[in-house]
């Protein structure tokens, strides 16, 4: 019911067309555990159609390892970026909500409410 409640909260509850109308013939998923340091591998992982980050790891200051491509970056609630200016605008943000806390956050952010 809680999840039922939230959905009808949210704006819309679909891709954004620039990425439904995407083929997506080379994808890759990028982790956050810094195993990529030192890879010199950014210009290789640019060239995917789809890049997906995990969680909250740097991009800035590390494009020479991880590229600075990002299409979708999945994290759960407590890994969001706390400024609007770490959301890269041709990105799309994915929170991964499967703890009673995480639907609390997302009713917060929803309604604009402090949690």
């Amino acid at each position: 019911d809680k999840l039922k409640d939230l959905l009808e909260l949210l704006p819309e509850h679909d891709l954004p067309e620039d990425l439904k109308s995407k083929h997506c013939k080379r994808c890759v998923v990028v982790g956050s555990g810094g195993i990529l340091h030192g890879s010199e591998l950014g210009h290789l992982l640019n060239q995917f159609d789809i890049v997906i980050r995990l969680n909250d790891a740097p991009v800035q200051g590390y494009t020479d390892h991880v590229g600075n491509k990002t299409t979708i970056r999945m994290t759960y609630p407590e890994g969001a970026p706390l400024s609007e200016h770490e959301y890269p605008p041709a990105s799309l943000f994915v929170a991964v909500l499967f703890k009673g806390v995480d639907f609390n956050w997302l009713q917060a952010m929803v309604k604009n409410e402090t949690l």
